[in-house]
C-alpha cells in the first residue's frame, strides 16, 4: 500500500513515520529542497498545485492525503478520479474561507462568536457598530499562527486595520474574553467509524501554539466538544483526522476554527495516546479499524520555536522530536512530549522545558 501526501513538512514526516509502523509506503509532493519528510519517502520536488506532479503522485499511489489546508481545492479535484483523496475537498473548501467556515458552524448549530463580513472600509465601521470594540479582524483566507489578524481596540484602529489588511476579503469577530482554549480532535474512516480524542488545553504566544495538555478534567465540556466534532465529521462525510479549536467561556464552548488535517495540538498523542492522531489518520483513509484514543497517562507537548537550545537538549525530559529544519525566528523546529502519572507531574515537566527554551 502506498500513500501519497501533498506536503512534506513536519506533519508529513510524522505521517510518514506512522505509515512505516503500519507497513505502508509514502510518497510526497513538496517544492522544498530538503523537507523534513524526505527521511520517510521519495519527494517529488514541485509546487503543491503542479498538475503534472500531482498526477504523477496519484498514478503511483493508492490514496492521497495532505498535511496542510492551503492546497488548492481545484488541484485535488484534478486528481480525484485517479486515486481517492481524503479528507474530502468540501471540508478543505470550508476551512479555507473563514466566513464560509462560520456559516457552516451556524448551519450545524455549533456556537461561535458573532461575526461580520468585510469587503469595504464602510463594512469595517458597520462591524464595529454591530460587534462592539475591541474586535478581531481576520483575512478570510491564508491566515495561520496569528498571521493575517488585527485587533481593533478603538475606532482609531480601524483605519490602520484597513491599511494593513484591506486589500483582501476580511471577517470581523466579536472579542471573546475566554477562560482558556481547547481543541477536540476526531477521526472518521471511509466506513464511517468515528474516534474522538480527549480534549487538549492549549496556550498560545503571538498566535503560535506553545503548549498542549491532555486530558482536560472537564467532562461536560468534553461531551459538548465531541458532539460538535461528530456533527462536522458526519455532515462533511469526512475521512481522516479533523481538529476543532474552541474557546472556553465558563461552562460554554465557542468554535474558533477547524483544520481538516492532523493538528499541532495533537502531537502529544504520539507518546500519550494508545493510538496517535497520525496513525488514526492513516487508518481512516485506508479504511482500517481505528485505534483506541485513550490517554496513556497525563500527556503534554511543548513546541520548540525559533531555535532548539543546548539547554533544552540537555534536559532529557520526555521525548524530543527534532524536525531537522534550519533555525529561523518563529519557525516550528520540533516539539517535546511528556507523559506522567499525574497532571501535577506533567505540568512540572512542561514548566521545566518552557524555562529552557527562553
Amino acid at each position: 500500500m502506498r500513500i501519497g501526501i501533498i506536503g512534506a513538512g513536519q506533519l508529513g514526516q510524522m505521517l510518514g513515520f506512522a505509515a512505516r509502523d503500519l507497513g505502508a509506503e509514502v510518497r510526497f509532493v513538496d517544492p522544498a529542497d530538503k523537507p523534513p519528510a524526505a527521511v520517510c519517502g521519495k519527494v517529488i520536488q514541485s509546487a503543491f498545485d503542479d498538475p503534472v506532479a500531482l498526477i504523477a503522485l496519484a498514478d503511483t499511489c493508492d490514496v492521497i492525503t495532505y498535511e496542510f489546508e492551503n492546497v488548492p481545492v481545484e488541484a485535488l479535484q484534478h486528481i480525484a478520479g485517479i486515486a481517492p483523496v481524503y479528507p474530502p475537498a468540501a471540508a478543505l473548501r470550508h476551512s479555507q474561507d473563514r466566513l464560509d467556515e462560520k456559516r457552516l458552524f451556524n448551519e450545524l448549530e455549533i456556537p461561535l462568536p458573532d461575526y461580520h463580513g468585510i469587503n469595504s472600509r464602510e463594512d469595517m465601521d458597520a462591524a464595529a457598530e454591530k460587534l462592539g470594540l475591541p474586535m478581531v479582524i481576520k483575512t478570510r483566507r491564508f491566515g495561520y499562527d496569528g498571521k493575517g489578524q488585527f485587533v481593533a481596540a478603538s475606532t482609531d484602529d480601524l483605519d490602520a486595520a484597513w491599511s494593513e489588511l484591506g486589500d483582501q476579503a476580511l471577517v470581523a469577530e466579536r472579542w471573546v474574553p475566554f477562560d482558556y482554549e481547547v481543541s477536540c480532535i476526531g477521526a472518521r474512516s471511509v466506513s464511517g467509524e468515528v474516534a474522538i480524542y480527549p480534549l487538549s488545553r492549549n496556550s498560545h504566544t503571538d498566535g503560535i501554539l506553545r503548549t498542549s495538555r491532555s486530558p482536560v478534567d472537564a467532562p461536560e465540556l468534553s461531551t459538548k466538544a465531541s458532539s460538535f466534532v461528530e456533527r462536522l465529521l458526519d455532515h462533511l462525510d469526512y475521512v481522516g483526522v479533523l481538529a476543532l479549536e474552541l474557546f472556553v467561556v465558563g461552562d460554554e464552548l465557542l468554535a474558533n476554527e477547524f483544520a481538516p488535517r492532523v493538528h499541532n495540538s495533537g502531537h502529544w498523542s504520539i507518546e500519550g495516546s494508545e493510538t496517535s492522531q497520525f496513525e488514526n489518520h492513516l487508518r481512516a483513509i485506508l479504511d482500517l479499524p481505528l485505534g483506541s484514543t485513550a490517554c496513556n497517562g497525563h500527556a503534554g507537548m511543548v513546541n520548540l520555536i525559533g531555535e532548539i537550545t543546548e539547554t533544552t537538549r540537555a534536559l532529557k525530559i520526555g521525548q524530543m522530536h527534532d524536525y531537522g529544519k534550519t533555525a529561523r525566528k518563529g519557525r516550528k523546529l520540533g516539539h517535546i512530549t511528556v507523559v506522567a502519572d499525574t497532571a501535577e507531574e506533567r505540568d512540572t515537566q512542561i514548566d521545566r522545558i518552557g524555562r529552557s527554551v527562553t
